[in-house]
C-alpha cells in the first residue's frame, strides 16, 4: 500500500514524459520527417534557455 502511494508521488506525468521523450535519442526504427526533427529541436533550445534563465534568476535571488 505504502510503496503504491509512493510511486505515484514520483509519476512524472504527460508534461514530464514528453520532456524525457524530447531529449532521449531517436528510435532508428521510428520514421521521422524533418518538420518533426526540427519541432523537437526548438523545444530542446527553448527548454535549455528556460533552465538556465531559472538558474540565473535564482542565483541573483540568492546573491543580492
Amino acid at each position: 500500500m505504502m510503496s503504491n502511494k509512493l510511486k505515484e508521488f514520483f509519476e512524472v506525468g504527460e508534461v514530464g514524459n514528453y520532456f524525457i521523450r524530447v531529449f532521449k535519442k531517436p528510435d532508428p526504427n521510428k520514421k521521422s520527417n524533418f518538420n518533426l526533427r526540427m519541432m523537437h529541436g526548438i523545444n530542446k533550445i527553448s527548454i535549455v534557455v528556460f533552465l538556465a534563465a531559472l538558474i540565473f534568476w535564482i542565483f541573483k535571488r540568492i546573491m543580492y
